[in-house]
């Protein structure tokens, strides 16, 4: 097939949709298919355009047989609702330059990746111009989530967004999205069932797999075999509720062998440091982004993983960091409330710990059943369910088949 993507993230972005949309088309590529890919340079999760890739306007690349054409955009230094409005449609507006005349030829399938939503509209109208197959696949279901999260607080400009999104989903012709409950949220939207297809994000076990704690990255760090290390990695952003830390991490304080580690970029890193420097915070340390072939061992050196959320991002995102720990057969400890698809997943297949979200009293008391070895248990299936639900060869070539066959 001839396919053409188009995202605002890409790789070489090492986190977050970036890194799925690059390793989905690399994948179509060795499949034998032809992919082009029309995105922005690489700028998250630090918010800032990769030094190799800064003022270089509208050019080309190749990635690993993908044609990748690149676009400017702004990237604000501090994101809030109208600079990330802003930055959105600067890609959207800048990356025509690509689409018109791409208007001209054909492609079999058209794919729009989102966030942002309105990714989906050019994409559309080369189905009214040619008649092809175009889909939109989900990652975050932004305009609800910006709704709920209080980023966009304008009603107005909130049921113009819903309007809008609706429009162009009842138009594309596959809307896929990746876990139960955003597909339902969908539905609720008045999106066909026929038309929404489950396609969850995956895990590559050549490059993320079990490592002993030995070989991983504790005594890199400067930390012995008896410290006791609580990580999270990942994005440092609004979704996530991170300030919850500042009011667990004094409760360990005079315990010196537990240590609270956050590794990761992104648009409020700068507001968490200043927090823990104020409040002097011993027990807190932040690392930078680790390269994906230290990925492995990175995970594989900490005893805990947090995977946190607000509540009002339930069903709204689905936190991508937990595959990458399931397929370390780490422990988990996650924020999720009953009847979300992160708790049911979590619950029914024993991937880790649950706490419900923005609870710290119950989240210290957890961390320290887990530090006692006394929630083991919980987690016994993350391995296996990493390998048997998250395999990147079954996952991606599941999603090859349904666009085939749309």
């Amino acid at each position: 097939m001839k396919i053409l993507m188009y995202g605002i993230n890409y790789a070489p972005e090492l986190t977050g949709i970036g890194k799925y949309s690059g390793e989905m088309a690399e994948f179509f590529v060795s499949k034998g298919h032809t992919v082009e890919f029309i995105t922005a340079p690489p700028y998250y999760p630090k918010w800032s355009v990769s030094e190799d890739y800064r003022n270089k306007g509208w050019w080309k690349e190749y990635l690993r047989g993908v044609r990748v054409l690149r676009c400017p955009l702004y990237v604000p230094g501090q994101v809030n609702g109208m600079k990330r409005i802003i930055h959105e449609f600067s890609f959207l507006l800048s990356s025509l330059r690509w689409w018109i005349p791409r208007y001209f030829r054909r492609y079999d399938v058209v794919i729009a990746i989102s966030p942002p939503f309105h990714l989906a509209f050019p994409a559309l109208v080369h189905k009214w111009l040619h008649g092809t197959k175009v889909v939109n696949h989900i990652q975050d279901l932004q305009v609800d989530a910006a709704r709920d999260l209080g980023i966009i607080k304008s009603n107005p400009l909130l049921r113009m967004l819903e309007k809008t999104e609706k429009f162009l989903l009842k138009r594309m012709s596959l809307v896929s999205t990746i876990s139960t409950g955003m597909r339902d949220k969908l539905r609720a939207k008045g999106i066909p069932e026929n038309n929404i297809l489950l396609f969850p994000n995956w895990v590559d076990d050549k490059v993320i797999f079990p490592v002993s704690r030995a070989e991983s990255l504790r005594e890199e760090w400067g930390f012995s075999d008896q410290d006791k290390i609580i990580l999270y990695a990942g994005n440092l952003g609004e979704k996530q509720g991170l300030e919850i830390l500042f009011d667990i991490a004094p409760r360990f304080e005079q315990q010196p062998d537990i240590h609270f580690l956050i590794i990761g970029e992104g648009g409020i890193k700068d507001r968490l440091v200043r927090r823990v420097d104020a409040d002097k915070l011993t027990n807190i340390r932040f690392l930078p982004l680790q390269p994906l072939e230290k990925l492995a061992p990175c995970l594989a050196a900490a005893d805990i993983h947090l995977v946190l959320q607000k509540k009002a991002a339930a069903d709204l995102v689905m936190p991508s960091k937990l595959t990458n720990i399931l397929a370390v057969g780490g422990h988990a400890l996650v924020t999720a409330e009953p009847g979300t698809t992160l708790y049911d997943v979590v619950s029914e297949f024993e991937l880790g710990s649950l706490v419900a979200p923005e609870n710290a009293d119950a989240m210290a008391e957890m961390l320290d059943e887990i530090l006692a070895g006394n929630r083991h248990a919980d987690g016994i299936g993350a391995r296996d369910f990493a390998e048997t639900k998250l395999n990147k060869e079954k996952v991606l070539t599941s999603f090859l088949t349904s666009i085939a066959n749309t």
